[in-house]
């Protein structure tokens, strides 16, 4: 049975006991604390947990999940994979024990030509909860043998969100896969024979306190309880499937069946080989997965998740063997295997293939340009190393892998350790930390270096919500409900001078949210006390943290105050960011649909836009773009701001930022009376485009794989772009004494004669260089040494082309008969030194490589380089040094 009739008889089997059968939730987590979906009940915790009504009191799904956390084990055990599916039922307050049991006994052994999963029952067995002697009995009602029910404590059969919330008892069901697989004696005894294919969760306790899986405070029965299940749909179908394991099932094995024909060698053949194949399969689903829910790779988040379960997907196709692209012949089986459950695939796949064909080129050339330099580090590594502790690469090494040449610490460790050495990470990570002390001030300084907790248990303090009046009111007059002060959390009172993060129970002041910047202003306390606010926060939802100067007077908590923002600035911020709307519009209606907001910042008179498109646009269609915002702002299009129910907004097609968590009620701003543009957005805009006045895209550029970024200026700031542009056309036109509209030919004309300069320059250099070959190959022969050494500082050489050319013709001219090596260094066009090296096979023998040579070279010059035994390049900074660096390459060729 295909992994996707499986889910679907699942979901079909719960539709005809009245539940609504809800599709998958984005793999892009809800909760700020975790990057991923990582667990099928993850969307429907508002419910479990009271915050929002359920669309109905019955509901199942098929959820996407993601897990990361022990990526290094996968494809070492048949238990662990990145991406899986959760199939689950859910009762909100409706059914409870009895019909959860009995609907899983039911469908786990209805044979399946009537519409269910056939399991044998006598292989079927349970684990229930200590004092649960309910779900017991409800069990053997159902036929469960009772030697196959098990009883476990807390640790394993007790159920809470890890904080205050609903909590209780579960019942988990296993399948014995049969004695060739394990010991008998159930789950307790062998959870690699006994394998767990469902959780049921029953949730009727009040928990608080909760301290951990075992300490934790019952406070009661819940009013309303709860079923929250869990079956995982790729064990489920491995067993069904009669396979070994996840990787061997139809959404799975055909990418190890791809990865077989690319490298030509065998699965089953090789236990490490094994492993590379199961992690070919694995992360190659998974980044498909991740990047149809719109994840890109970057540096950060999810997207450094992404970006490591593709390279390690391409290390892995390398070591066994391929050296070629591999991602264009895997990711269409994945394709293949995954549309028939999720068939949106089809319509993303091009983009998806894009991104992932373009982070494979950008990851090779990582690994072509850092593998040398690591196997630098791995031999220095050894040459260090005792009797007592193989070598260990430092952690400057492993930072200069990571900061220059790109190379993930992971990959690092994983390369250092095939080759039998270590690396000194804490030392690597200490060198991030310090690279990084810059961002961490900042992030520190938009929370004065408060611990969070400060402000939960702050919140959790409020009596009623904190009243955002800034759509409307420009000042307003507040109490000061908080003071927290740097190092001391919260306090009384605050003295001047000092600064201070001030909470009011009503405000005027935007905080930073959606790309939009912080509103500032000041705080006038009705006592003399003065603040300058110079930021605003929200450090945990639901709470808005002033961050001020207190420069007159002392502020306490119990304070009249009056708040009133800078005018100015929020007009300069609301016109940015009715712009970034436009210019989001535009884009989508010049590039098409899938130009889609990946972020946003809307700062005074500038606006900055990352949207997700995977190649860069034509200067035309950018041009259009910037002309299509200015037209719609002089037909001054109204702005209209509503809120209504999600639903409803999407069904309107109104845009939203894909993974943001949106309530039930949300706010649409619109622009032009049919909607030519609608976004669910919070921030503060215009009441009509007219009044931006205009927008001067300045730049666009690439950000990442698959993201683009508009920078532009608006009102007043596209002005003075404009007026100074316009400045340097008049002065342009002085200097060349031609008018505006002549610049272009005058420059291009001009542009054509230097060109020509060059290149007559550059085949004068040529010719002097092929002038000195003669005397080089002359000189090297005569050499009594053991070694022909043709070794010339040449100067200025012309193209690095003509250099390599000349170097490979003059070991030629030199012959096999004896050892030869060639090295040229000279200054190219910018001023730096380059060198090639070359060595005929004979010098090779010798042990004498050119690559060792031009990084010994490389390094007195100020750079670096490498290269094949018989042909490698390098540079450097200084010029000056070219001499020093040829006589130390002779001295080290004479060694040999």
């Amino acid at each position: 049975m295909r992994t996707s009739v499986i889910a679907k008889r699942y979901l079909d089997y719960f539709a005809n006991h009245g539940h609504m059968v809800v599709p998958s939730a984005s793999l892009i987590s809800p909760n700020p604390t975790t990057l991923f979906t990582i667990a099928g009940m993850v969307p429907f915790i508002p419910y479990l947990l009271g915050e929002q009504t359920p669309p109905s009191h019955r509901m199942a799904s098929n959820q996407k999940c993601v897990r990361t956390l022990d990526i290094d084990e996968v494809g070492k055990t048949t238990r662990h994979g990145t991406f899986f599916q959760m199939l689950g039922n859910f009762s909100f307050g409706d059914y409870f024990k009895a019909e959860a049991i009995h609907y899983a006994w039911e469908l786990l052994t209805t044979p399946q030509n009537k519409g269910g999963y056939g399991f044998d029952p006598e292989t079927l067995w349970v684990t229930t909860y200590t004092d649960d002697e309910e779900a017991r009995s409800l069990w053997r009602n159902e036929g469960m043998d009772p030697a196959h029910m098990q009883i476990m404590g807390m640790e394993d059969n007790f159920w809470t969100t890890g904080g205050p919330g609903p909590g209780g008892p579960c019942s988990e069901i296993y399948v014995d896969r049969g004695p060739q697989y394990g010991i008998e004696g159930g789950p307790a005894a062998d959870e690699s024979r006994y394998i767990e294919i469902w959780d049921l969760v029953f949730e009727n306790y009040e928990v608080d306190n909760v301290k951990s899986k075992t300490d934790l405070h019952i406070v009661g029965e819940l009013q309303h309880k709860n079923i929250d299940t869990g079956a995982g749909l790729e064990r489920l179908a491995y067993l069904m499937q009669g396979k070994n394991n996840i990787y061997e099932t139809d959404e799975v094995y055909p990418v190890i069946e791809a990865a077989e024909r690319v490298s030509g060698r065998s699965y089953g053949d090789n236990e490490e080989d094994d492993v590379r194949f199961r992690v070919v399969a694995d992360h190659v689903r998974s980044a498909l997965m991740i990047m149809s829910d719109g994840v890109r790779p970057s540096n950060e988040g999810r997207g450094y998740v992404l970006r490591r379960l593709l390279r390690r997907s391409v290390r892995s196709m390398r070591t066994l063997g391929v050296q070629h692209e591999v991602l264009p012949d895997l990711l269409p089986v994945s394709k293949a295997a995954m549309a028939p459950s999720y068939p949106e695939l089809n319509d993303r796949f091009k983009e998806i293939s894009e991104v992932a064909y373009g982070e494979e080129d950008a990851f090779r050339r990582t690994l072509d340009n850092g593998t040398s330099i690591l196997d630098v580090a791995v031999k220095k590594a050894k040459q260090t190393e005792d009797s007592t502790d193989g070598g260990v690469v430092s952690g400057q090494d492993a930072f200069t892998l990571h900061d220059t040449y790109g190379f993930p610490i992971e990959l690092t460790l994983e390369m250092a350790a095939e080759q039998g050495v270590k690396v000194d990470e804490p030392k690597f990570r200490e060198l991030m930390a310090e690279q990084k002390s810059r961002a961490r001030a900042d992030a520190l300084k938009k929370r004065h270096n408060v611990d969070l907790s400060v402000y939960d248990d702050f919140k959790k303090t409020l009596t009623q919500p904190i009243s955002f009046l800034g759509y409307t009111d420009f000042s307003s007059r507040s109490r000061v409900i908080g003071l927290i002060e740097e190092g001391k959390g919260g306090v009384p009172a605050v003295k001047a001078p000092a600064t201070v993060e001030v909470i009011l129970d009503r405000t005027p002041f935007y905080a930073e949210a959606g790309g939009q910047l912080a509103d500032q202003g000041e705080i006038l306390a009705d006592d003399g006390a003065v603040l300058e606010v110079d930021d605003v926060q929200h450090p945990v939802k639901g709470l808005t943290v002033h961050q001020c100067r207190l420069t007159e007077g002392t502020l306490s908590i119990g304070a009249e105050v009056t708040a009133t923002i800078d005018i100015e600035r929020r007009g300069a911020i609301a016109r940015s960011h009715t712009a970034t709307h436009m210019v989001h519009k535009a884009l989508r209606e010049e590039l098409g649909p899938r130009a889609t907001q990946r972020g946003s910042e809307d700062a005074p008179n500038r606006l900055r836009f990352d949207f997700q498109w995977s190649a860069a646009p034509s200067r035309n269609a950018m041009e259009e773009v910037e002309a299509r915002v200015n037209e719609r702002m002089r037909e001054n299009l109204a702005v209209t701001t509503t809120e209504m129910k999600f639903d409803d907004a999407i069904a309107l097609g109104a845009m939203h930022l894909f993974g943001e968590k949106y309530g039930d009620v949300v706010r649409v701003v619109s622009i032009g009376q049919d909607g030519w543009s609608r976004e669910l957005c919070g921030g503060t805009h215009v009441d009509h485009v007219g009044k931006i006045g205009s927008l001067s895209i300045i730049s666009e550029a690439s950000v990442g794989t698959g993201v683009r970024r508009v920078d532009a200026l608006v009102a007043q700031g596209a002005y003075q772009y404009n007026a100074r542009e316009h400045a340097l056309v008049s002065q342009l036109s002085d200097r060349l004494n031609a008018r505006p509209d002549e610049l272009q030919d005058r420059i291009s004309t001009l542009l054509a004669k230097l060109k020509e300069s060059d290149r007559r320059l550059s085949a004068m250099y040529e010719a002097q260089l092929a002038q000195a070959v003669p005397e080089l190959v002359s000189s090297a022969r005569q050499s009594p040494a053991s070694v022909q050494l043709a070794v010339k500082n040449v100067g200025h050489f012309g193209t690095v082309e003509t250099l390599r050319k000349t170097a490979t013709d003059i070991r030629a001219r030199l012959g096999e008969d004896k050892a030869s090596v060639v090295a040229l260094a000279g200054v190219n066009d910018a001023g730096r030194p380059i060198i090639v090296v070359a060595t005929n096979q004979a010098a090779r023998d010798l042990g004498i490589k050119a690559g060792d040579l031009v990084r010994g070279a490389s390094k007195v010059l100020g750079g670096g380089g490498g290269g094949k035994p018989d042909f490698a390049q390098g540079g450097g900074q200084d010029a000056t040094a070219i001499d020093n660096a040829l006589e130390q390459l002779q001295n080290e060729a004479m060694r040999a």
